[in-house]
């Protein structure tokens, strides 16, 4: 069956959303989603299979200014053949439905959109009238999914920006902006609460939550998790990775004892709410489940303007540890307000800069910290431009060289953050650069 392009906005094939056969879409249709001045008020599921080289396609048109067309799940309406799970949970939801059948979706593309205001007090018109959504209602919500891609959307206004249940599979995020989301009051939601088997995120820009919401940045329980060449700002916790509780598919899967961060900036603001910017291992009652292996933290830049303590890891247990290199961390209250861990757990450092002054721990230290000897510390690291937050390195930086010997096939680096949203190529050098972002190129 050919396939087909489906075009929504003003003057064209179709005005509104609604309009969309989204129950019957084929491999390789493609569905585009014009700007418009007045925001689409709809929203839907999509239970249906692309195909490795034909995925189905939701593609938001710009307009001349670049704005990106906007779904706004206020008083928004679904097309009445389309009858799905959890109606109160998303604007746009991928997988679980009755209209159409059920079924495992795949090979799925959601770009270019503006997606926002899934929470309370917001309604919808649903399967029976008016319809409040729930404090965890999501922008995009993959209930369950294969293959599935959200690149350069805007997820804002919502109880949780980007959330997947644990029968997602194979997810990639790229070029998001994720940004003031969260419920008042509350740590259970998120900017992106995650947990699949296979997750990337890439080259998003991750903002604040809303004011006085106090989930963290990136909350993830996956399997497979790599975070490289993100910016993340503010959040109770900038990372909080921790314990698979919903699949035990999860957490018996390989690569659940091994999560990669890297290329990250990674900043603490003054009155963010927890001064620790990275969680990892777990956070139910169940230790057994706890992540117990390594996170792989290479590369980043962590600035705090904490005026108060910044706390850099806390582990979970004794069975958690960080292999910590070629990361920069920057305090600017002083070294004296930087400390490395909680408590318990293993941090093994390598060629790493810290402020001046670091504590191993503020209370007692029950793990351990080896390698301190291959580290460097100083006041200021050579940033070109700390106000405008250009955490590039001026090309006198001792930094520049300061990091381990490149090999070749550790992990994937030939890129780095660009703000916002973009990435620019990096050069293969070694020894590598401490940080993420290396100096500005000429």
């Amino acid at each position: 069956m050919q396939a087909k392009t489906f075009d929504v906005g003003p003057g064209k094939e179709l005005a509104e959303i609604e309009a969309v056969p989204w129950e019957s879409l084929q491999a390789g249709d493609v569905v585009n989603i014009h700007w418009r001045a007045e925001p689409y008020r709809s929203k839907w599921v999509i239970c249906r299979q692309g195909e490795t080289n034909k995925p189905i396609v939701v593609r938001g048109i710009a307009n001349e200014q670049g704005y990106l067309p906007i779904i706004d799940g206020r008083d928004a309406q679904t097309r009445k053949e389309l009858n799905f799970w959890s109606e109160t949970r998303a604007v746009i939801k991928i997988g679980g439905s009755n209209k159409p059948a059920d079924a495992m979706p795949q090979y799925i593309v959601i770009e270019n959109l503006e997606i926002r205001s899934a929470r309370p007090p917001y309604s919808f018109d649903g399967r029976d009238g008016k319809t409040a959504y729930d404090k965890n209602a999501s922008a995009i919500f993959i209930e369950k999914g294969e293959h599935i891609v959200v690149r350069n959307c805007v997820m804002h206004d919502s109880g949780n920006g980007f959330f997947t249940s644990h029968l997602a599979k194979d997810i990639l995020v790229d070029s998001c902006f994720i940004h003031s989301n969260g419920i008042e009051g509350s740590i259970l939601e998120h900017n992106s609460y995650t947990a699949a088997r296979g997750i990337t995120f890439q080259f998003n820009h991750y903002g604040p939550l809303r004011t006085e919401c106090l989930g963290s940045n990136l909350k993830d329980r996956s399997a497979g998790l790599l975070v490289k060449n993100n910016w993340i700002e503010g959040g109770n916790r900038q990372l909080d990775l921790v314990d698979a509780t919903d699949s035990e598919i999860l957490r018996d899967d390989p690569r659940y004892r091994d999560t990669w961060v890297y290329g990250n900036v990674l900043i603490e603001r003054e009155g963010d709410g927890n001064s620790q910017i990275v969680h990892y291992g777990g956070d139910s009652e169940k230790k057994e489940w706890y992540r117990k292996g390594a996170l792989h933290f290479h590369n980043n830049t962590v600035v705090s303007t904490r005026e108060s303590q910044t706390m850099l890891f806390r582990l979970s247990s004794a069975d958690e540890r960080v292999d910590c290199r070629n990361n920069l961390f920057y305090v600017s209250a002083g070294g004296r307000q930087l400390a490395l861990i909680a408590e318990q757990g293993r941090i093994d450092l390598k060629n790493c800069w810290f402020s001046e002054g670091w504590v191993p721990s503020r209370g007692k230290l029950l793990g351990s910290i080896n390698g301190e000897e291959t580290c460097f510390t100083g006041n200021h690291p050579g940033f070109l431009n700390i106000a405008a937050q250009d955490f590039r390195l001026i090309k006198t930086s001792p930094l520049i060289q300061g990091g381990t010997e490149w090999q070749e096939g550790e992990f994937e680096f030939s890129a780095h953050y660009l703000p916002h949203q973009k990435s620019t190529p990096r050069k293969k050098v070694s020894p590598l650069p401490i940080g993420a972002l290396g100096a500005k190129e000429s």
